[in-house]
């Protein structure tokens, strides 16, 4: 494989372009007319214009891409997160183009992509799931009935749902009826398709996902777990590895079901098994993402992996670079995504030019990023800037670093997740371990709150400048004193 094109745009495209780089593999970037002067194309030794800047006139113009493919000689595409990453079609194309998808086949993304089948294909593997049906609903009455057995609260859901949206939860038998039309109606309108299901509502559910690997010799690994439960409206804001919850036990446990689930689709690549962890610390299968996720960073963190090279490798047919006795977990890592969001008015987005932008020094954390001072966040785009990444020995020095990492990262322009992230570090809960997905919802239902974290802080800035004043108050009288001295000896002729 001598040249990649990697069809994405912002971090992603940055991120892979370096591991690109580093194993001296020609890259090839595509643009839209808002990143036409964007990091990830002045990087790439190539780039070609792909459309406008919506995605739909731009990234997801998958002919347009794979001509230029075609007219640059590339033999392989990685297609980052989002966009066309988990396109069964588009895989499809690329193949048939005769071009290496970094990916894994189109079979696997379409059983994992539908959340009924991927049911299905893991039951007979033993994967534990959470109480309800694994079969589409239409009949609102005969829904009814099973929610009743199944045992409320349950949540209604999306078949080909994502990111929240075409999700209901329903606590009592009477508001089941409208909130079943509702899912419907969003999985309709989001996906095409309204077919739902229903689950039992976990209580103090938190969101455990494990990374795996697998390569085309029949080689499967996990590289650990990331908690990812704190979020918000059903999509990640902050994410750690390891779990500050999982024993070594539990952890090896939800490792072997996360490969029993690549197993079960005969699956290749980078992938991450996504599980619900109850009070009580079991786990259930909730979804596999078949792609590279967002969140990366911190599993390269702990066990001091490149997970694109890993997938340019098995992409090529090579053995995974490293068997599960080979892994191990090294101190602990933190990734706060920093969005171009409002956090006190509900994290609503906040685009605008980026008038000042400093990261922090590299010795103090990792930023992967797309922008440089004097940019615009552009509205056509997720309104992510950055992700803050920082390591240290301990979980309780990660989240001090964190802070320090935060603090040090300015950002002018636009309103942003940073001072959330704070909040959040600083938290009791999230220091404690003892948090769930509810964590915003509990402790961030009036936004005004995350001010009350800095009340110690605040008073303790504020007794420091009083002390600060009054000492140069005391120095200021004290060179006046010496000035009268002075002037009082000199009109003495001494």
């Amino acid at each position: 494989m001598k040249k990649v094109l990697v069809a994405n745009r912002g971090e992603i495209a940055r991120r892979v372009i370096r591991s690109l780089k580093k194993m001296n593999i020609t890259t090839v970037a595509v643009y839209s007319d808002a990143d036409r002067f964007a990091p990830h194309v002045l990087e790439a030794d190539e780039a070609v214009y792909v459309g406008k800047s919506p995605s739909s006139e731009s990234y997801l113009r998958q002919d347009v891409i794979l001509q230029h493919c075609k007219e640059l000689g590339v033999d392989g595409i990685h297609p980052g997160y989002g966009f066309l990453s988990e396109n069964a079609g588009f895989a499809r194309k690329v193949k048939a183009a005769g071009i290496k998808f970094i990916g894994p086949s189109p079979e696997a993304m379409e059983l994992m992509g539908d959340k009924l089948s991927a049911k299905q294909a893991v039951k007979s593997y033993n994967v534990p799931l959470v109480p309800g049906v694994d079969e589409a609903i239409t009949d609102v009455e005969a829904a009814k009935i099973i929610a009743a057995e199944v045992g409320f609260p349950v949540l209604i859901k999306a078949s080909a749902g994502g990111g929240g949206k075409g999700m209901r939860l329903v606590n009592h038998v009477e508001e089941f009826e409208e909130q079943m039309q509702l899912a419907q109606s969003e999985a309709r309108s989001s996906f095409g398709d309204d077919a739902v299901f229903i689950e039992k509502f976990v209580t103090k559910p938190r969101h455990i996902e494990i990374q795996v690997f697998a390569d085309q010799l029949g080689n499967t690994v996990y590289l650990f777990e990331r908690e990812c439960s704190i979020q918000r409206r059903h999509q990640k804001v902050i994410e750690e590895a390891p779990s500050a919850v999982l024993t070594p036990e539990l952890r090896k446990q939800m490792g072997e079901a996360a490969v029993a689930v690549c197993k079960a689709c005969n699956y290749e690549g980078a992938g991450t098994v996504e599980f619900l962890l109850d009070a009580e610390l079991k786990f259930y299968f909730l979804e596999m993402n078949t792609r590279l996720q967002v969140e990366h960073p911190v599993t390269e963190e702990i066990t001091g992996l490149d997970l694109v090279e890993w997938q340019v490798r098995v992409a090529r047919g090579e053995r995974l670079p490293k068997l599960q006795d080979e892994l191990h977990i090294h101190g602990h890592a933190i990734e706060v995504r920093v969005y171009a969001e409002d956090t006190l008015n509900g994290f609503t987005p906040d685009i605008g030019t980026l008038h000042r932008y400093r990261r922090p020094n590299t010795g103090l954390a990792r930023v992967d990023d797309a922008f440089e001072e004097g940019m615009d966040v552009p509205i056509f785009y997720d309104p992510m800037i950055a992700k803050l990444v920082v390591w240290a020995e301990t979980r309780e020095a990660a989240m001090d670093k964190m802070v320090q990492a935060i603090d040090a990262y300015q950002i002018s322009g636009v309103k942003t997740t940073l001072d959330f992230g704070k909040f959040v570090m600083k938290h009791p809960a999230f220091r404690s371990g003892d948090f769930d997905t509810n964590f915003i919802k509990h402790y961030f239902e009036d936004p005004r709150t995350m001010w009350d974290a800095y009340e110690d802080e605040t008073a303790a800035l504020k007794a420091g400048v009083n002390q600060i004043w009054n000492d140069l108050k005391e120095q200021a009288n004290a060179d006046a004193a010496s000035r009268n001295i002075d002037s009082m000896w000199k009109m003495h002729g001494h």
